[in-house]
């Protein structure tokens, strides 16, 4: 029996250590699955993220940093019970990985239901970037919401604060209105945003005020997160300004 646990005890010696990929940054999208959006509505701002991420704009940005690729999971988050993962951890490092993130989310079923929950959905994004097989030079978390509601599970400033304690910034999509135009809320969700949700160095919130600007929005955020020198942002934001 010795001998047996002697040669047990060896062999995991011999056994190298899990060596976790390095690249530039490990992103989750956390998108709104929330009662406010209904099927139809899922579907939009699927195709939203799924034609930003293949924009050559947006894979430009992820072209211009160290390593030249980056790792995203998309999640459709509800109440404190339902944070659906729709596409696990892809590397995306060119149009061929890009597009097969893009295909994969708008393959899934819709699995989110349920009221706010956004202090759940951030300490679900901590716990997918805590135990996933990446080492990225920079950890983002995403949310995008059409209110700043929390109506069960841990509270915003306490996930808020356990995230960006943990070097991991929190950015913000505000939604501010999806069958209208104009500002029609009851309060100020981009300040919402800003007093509450996002945080870490850097942090920032992009609006989406129409149907029409959702896709834009998307793709400007994924390039301000993605790019590592703000310069590079800029650049790209620019070029992409100048063939609209």
């Amino acid at each position: 029996m010795r001998i047996i646990l002697a040669v047990v005890v060896w062999c995991l010696f011999l056994i190298p250590p899990a060596v976790s990929e390095e690249l530039d940054l490990e992103l989750v999208l956390l998108a709104d699955a929330t009662g406010s959006i209904d099927d139809e509505e899922i579907r939009f701002q699927r195709k939203g993220y799924a034609d930003a991420i293949t924009d050559p704009s947006v894979l430009n940005a992820i072209a211009s940093n160290i390593y030249g690729k980056i790792v995203v999971t998309y999640v459709e988050w509800a109440d404190m019970h339902s944070q659906d993962v729709v596409v696990d951890w892809t590397v995306i490092d060119g149009p061929e990985s890009a597009q097969h993130f893009a295909t994969e989310l708008m393959a899934a079923p819709r699995r989110a239901y349920g009221r706010n929950a956004i202090g759940a959905a951030l300490l679900k994004g901590k716990e997918l970037i805590d135990d996933n097989a990446f080492a990225g030079l920079r950890r983002v978390i995403d949310l995008s919401a059409d209110s700043a509601n929390n109506w069960n599970g841990p509270t915003i400033p306490e996930a808020r604060n356990i995230v960006v304690s943990s070097g991991i910034v929190i950015n913000g999509l505000a939604v501010l209105c999806r069958h209208c135009s104009g500002r029609p809320i009851a309060y100020d969700l981009e300040k919402r945003f800003y007093e509450s949700i996002i945080g870490g160095p850097a942090a920032f919130v992009v609006t989406a005020d129409s149907p029409a600007t959702f896709a834009e929005a998307v793709r400007k955020k994924l390039i301000l997160e993605i790019a590592a020198k703000p310069a590079d942002a800029q650049r790209i934001l620019k070029q992409l300004a100048s063939l609209q």
